[in-house]
Parts: structure tokens; C-alpha cells; sequence
């Protein structure tokens, strides 16, 4: 590239000896060399010899040609040679000029090889930085073909390529895109692997990226042990793989490589607490959902008790599972769930309502109930109703029949009350804080769940003793009447090495989890049509 005094940057040809470019239209001008269009981007040769050059609405036809005396060398073998054969004439499309496509007509030479040991006996000159073997489109044009493919691939890579005064159908697209050589990554040291779906629930594939630096090294074409076994072996080098909690991942990194770390992903390691609090948390509603609106006595809980009391009845006489739900007609997941449970009270769940127009008046409602008991809700309605209320008298009725009114708090699901125990209390609101010292003092199963989410959430910060308080957090756990939190520590004891790794070491998986959902967007790009060949292509070349 070389700089105009007025255009700034501009092409330069070299070894064209005739660039044929005279005045095209009244925004056309020559300057220095060069010919600039008034307002836009310049095209200039080095050379000498004028010409002509045809411009239109439609796009700009250059004419050029190769200096008669260069030296050119063979493909083949390298020798250098001037010993013409003939000439033909190339038509090199490139980047638009001025909003308008630009065909470069260049006649180039055909030579002889002169080394007689060549397999060439004839070869085209080549010009640097305009024509390549076998291509009808310059370098930089297909720079810009190949950044849209990588983008956008077939059908909308064909469709952009046209606003830009260039047609391909999406099949060249993505033959372009199929071109391209990949680059040489070395053999990280920190391998963060995950699998992502091809198709949900039937093919899966495996992505491998370094860890340390998000750099994409590989998509496998699935995610059996075998396939990232051997993928390990081939690339000897790698000390750390963060992978999730995936047993094939494991049980390949060690049948690759047993003196390999393996270490946990900390998010996952985070959700899955968060899980077994869901459950937990649920399990105890008829507790903490005692300040809220009142739990509902109906025929459904008083099925529940009487369930709980027959399969609790039938634990006493030594029973198994399986006969104890074909004696009472359950299934046999039904059976454990009432199992798991020491009261029945454990299984009644929380009333869960909607939010309602009626929610932002409680507050004014329950101060009039407090202060005149036996107020008609009509009057009630006709007070909402001045402070904004544009709801109708049914639905203030039912509200209040719900008992949602004498609530101390709205009402709450599960899942709300674990997000308040999960939430780091410094992001808490001062009234958020209140209603959580509420919920988790309502009853001691509930302040020992607080206090290991509290013990956890601190481990989470990568520290060489992590491994011991991990080990005194299981035994806490075990020792609590905490049965949804059981398995999860079972879990974590099963992949002990990993999850110490993930709480000692600085490395996780956060990166492979990024580059998991922009994969997904690539995925939807091509309907999910596109095959792993293609698919790989464009994960890595992103």
C-alpha cells in the first residue's frame, strides 16, 4: 500500500507494465500516478503507459498489463524465467470502488520453465498482490468473501456479499468458507473441555478451548470416552482439564493420561447446591410460609398425611420399596419421596398466587383491617380505587378470602426464598435481609441449611485450605436433618479430587461455557442444518 496526498491509502500493482485508467466520468480525476474518485477511494498501478478504462452505473472495467521484460518464477520448482509463451487475458474481479464493482482485465504471460528437471513445462506469471493460482477474485476481495463467510456462511453470507456489489450463491460461500486454512494452535497447558448439543437428547459433540486464554483448539464429533481418550493421547503436554461434573470426561482424562489434574467447574459445583436448596427449601414451606398467607387444608393435604402415615406404617414391618408401592398403587419414586420425610408436614407446600393489581394496596388494606375489623369491602374497593386500583370487586373479594391481606410478607414460592439464601447478602436490599433472617430462623433445619450455603458460598474463593473446610462442610452436612442436601455431598465426595482442584486451584470453565453459547448462536445461523465438518470450520475460525 502507499499513501495518496489527497485519498490517503491506495493499491499499488507491481510488475503491471501498462494500467489503462483515463478520465471515466466527471468524478474521476488523475493525480500523481494515481486516478482518485472525487469523494471516495482511489486505484492506482505503478507503471508506465496510459490506456483506457470504462465506468458505469453498474460497476468500473480496468484494463492492465505485465511488463514485457520481468522475471517470473515457476510454481513448481522456483527457477525464474522471461521465455514467453503467450499471453491471455484474466478478469480479476476486486473490491468496489465509489459504491461499484471493479473487474480488472489483465493480460498476463504464460512462460516456459527452463529447468528441464520441472514437471511444469508452462506456467502463468502471478502478480503479487492482485491475482493468485486458480482465483478470479484479488486477495483483498477475498478477504472480505471469506471474514462474511466466517460470519454469516451460506444463504445471509450470499445475501450481504450482493449489498456489497458482489455475487455468489451460497454454495460458493461456502466453498470459500471450507477453503480456509485453519490455524496452527499449540497443545495448551490448561484444556477447558464441555460437550454442546447437535441435537438435543440424540448427537452431542465435544468443544476443547485453552482455558487460559479462550483460544478454540479443536471440536470433536461427539462425546464419547473413546473419541477424547485418543485426542488426549495425540496431544501429549496438557497438565490442568476443567471440565464439569461429566463422568465420561473424567473417565477419558484418566485412561488418557492419570497424571493429568482434573479439576471441577466452581459454577457448577454452585448450581448444584443451588438445587438441592430448591428442594430443601421446599420440603420445609409449611414452615417458613407460616408468615405468609395460610397454607390450604383441603382434600388434596389431607391425602398427602394419609399416604405418608400408610408408607410409614409399611416402613415399620421391614417392607421393600417395590412392595410397598404395589401394595398401595404408587409408583415407586412416589414411595421414596413419602420415605424421605419424617413429618408429614414436610409435604405440604406453600400456597403459590400470582401477582395480582390488589399487591401494591396491601399494605393501606391491612392497616384498615387492623383498624376497623368489620370495614365492607366496598368500602375498601372505593378506597383502592381513589389511590389507583383498577381492578374489579371479585378480585379484591377473593384476595382477601386468601388471606393475603394479615400476611406478614407476599407471598413467597421456593424458588424465590432460595434465591434470597443463595444471594450474597452484601447485593441484598435492607428489607430483603429482614425477610431473610425471618425465613431462615422459622424453623432449625432451615437455619443449618442457611448456614451451609453460607460455609459454601465462602469456599468458592480458590485457597490451599479449602480441601480441609471441604471436608469438615460434608461432615456438618451429613450431621443435619438436611436429606435433599445428602446426595449432593455424596456427589461431591464421589469426585473428591476434582472438586478440591476447583476450590485450590485458580483455573475453571468459565470460558468453555462461553464459547458453549456462542456456539449455539452459530448453530441457529443454519437452522441446525449444518454438519460437523462446516460446523467445526466456523467454531474455530471465529
Amino acid at each position: 500500500m502507499r499513501d495518496c496526498p489527497s485519498f490517503g491509502s491506495y493499491k499499488i500493482f507491481v510488475g503491471v507494465d501498462r494500467f489503462n485508467l483515463p478520465v471515466v466520468s466527471a468524478g474521476w480525476r488523475w493525480q500523481a500516478g494515481c486516478v482518485c474518485r472525487e469523494g471516495g477511494g482511489p486505484v492506482a498501478a505503478a507503471g508506465r503507459g496510459a490506456g483506457r478504462a470504462c465506468g458505469g452505473q453498474r460497476g468500473l472495467r480496468i484494463t492492465a498489463r505485465t511488463r514485457d521484460n520481468a522475471l517470473a518464477a515457476c510454481p513448481g520448482c522456483g527457477q525464474t524465467s522471461d521465455w514467453v509463451h503467450s499471453r491471455y487475458v484474466r478478469h480479476v474481479a476486486d473490491e468496489t470502488v465509489g459504491g461499484r464493482a471493479v473487474v480488472i482485465d489483465l493480460s498476463v504471460r504464460r512462460l516456459y520453465c527452463e529447468n528441464a528437471g520441472c514437471e511444469n513445462f508452462t506456467f502463468v506469471e502471478q502478480v503479487p498482490g492482485l491475482t493468485r493460482r486458480y482465483q478470479r477474485r484479488t486477495p483483498a476481495l477475498q478477504k472480505v468473501v471469506d471474514a462474511v463467510a466466517v460470519a454469516l456462511a451460506g444463504s445471509a453470507g450470499a445475501r450481504l456479499l450482493s449489498v456489497l456489489h458482489h455475487a455468489l450463491t451460497w454454495a460458493s460461500v461456502l466453498n470459500c468458507l471450507m477453503r480456509i486454512t485453519l490455524p496452527d494452535r499449540p497443545t495448551p497447558r490448561v484444556l477447558g473441555i464441555d460437550e454442546f448439543a447437535l441435537r438435543r437428547g440424540h448427537h452431542y459433540a465435544t468443544i476443547l478451548i485453552d482455558a487460559a486464554t479462550g483460544e478454540r483448539i479443536d471440536v470433536l464429533p461427539d462425546r464419547k470416552t473413546q473419541t477424547v481418550t485418543a485426542w488426549l493421547k495425540a496431544h501429549a503436554g496438557i497438565e490442568v482439564v476443567c471440565r464439569d461434573g461429566a463422568g465420561g470426561f473424567a473417565q477419558a482424562t484418566t485412561a488418557a493420561d492419570a497424571t493429568i489434574v482434573q479439576a471441577g467447574d466452581r459454577w457448577h459445583l454452585w448450581h448444584g447446591l443451588g438445587e438441592a436448596v430448591l428442594k430443601e427449601v421446599g420440603a420445609h414451606s409449611a414452615c417458613w410460609a407460616k408468615a405468609g398467607p395460610p397454607l390450604r387444608e383441603g382434600r388434596r393435604a389431607a391425602t398427602t398425611r394419609e399416604r405418608w402415615r400408610q408408607v410409614h406404617g409399611l416402613l415399620e414391618t421391614g417392607a421393600g420399596l417395590l412392595e410397598w408401592a404395589r401394595r398401595l398403587g404408587l409408583s415407586l419414586n412416589s414411595v421414596k419421596r413419602y420415605a424421605r420425610h419424617s413429618e408429614p408436614g414436610h409435604l405440604v407446600r406453600a400456597p403459590q398466587y400470582r401477582p395480582t393489581l390488589v399487591d401494591p394496596y396491601r399494605d393501606h388494606l391491612r392497616r384498615r383491617r387492623e383498624e376497623e375489623p368489620g370495614v365492607p369491602v366496598t368500602h375498601l374497593l372505593h378506597e383502592i380505587k381513589e389511590l389507583g386500583h383498577t381492578g374489579s370487586a371479585n378480585l379484591l373479594v377473593r384476595y382477601i378470602a386468601q388471606g393475603r391481606v394479615e400476611a406478614d410478607h407476599a407471598t413467597l414460592s421456593p424458588r424465590r426464598v432460595t434465591r434470597l439464601l443463595i444471594t450474597d447478602p452484601a447485593h441484598l436490599r435492607e428489607d430483603q435481609r429482614i425477610l431473610r433472617d425471618q425465613l431462615t430462623s422459622a424453623c432449625p433445619e432451615m437455619t443449618a441449611l442457611a448456614g451451609a450455603v453460607r460455609d459454601f458460598a465462602t469456599m468458592l474463593t480458590p485457597a490451599p485450605d479449602n480441601a480441609a473446610a471441604l471436608t469438615g462442610w460434608i461432615a456438618r452436612v451429613r450431621a443435619a436433618n438436611l436429606p435433599f442436601v445428602h446426595p449432593y455431598a455424596t456427589g461431591l465426595e464421589r469426585d473428591r479430587a476434582a472438586v478440591d482442584a476447583a476450590l485450590t486451584l485458580p483455573w475453571h470453565n468459565g470460558r468453555t461455557e462461553g464459547v458453549n453459547n456462542k456456539i449455539k448462536l452459530i448453530k441457529r445461523q443454519t437452522y441446525g442444518r449444518a454438519g460437523h465438518p462446516l460446523l467445526r470450520q466456523r467454531i474455530l475460525l471465529s
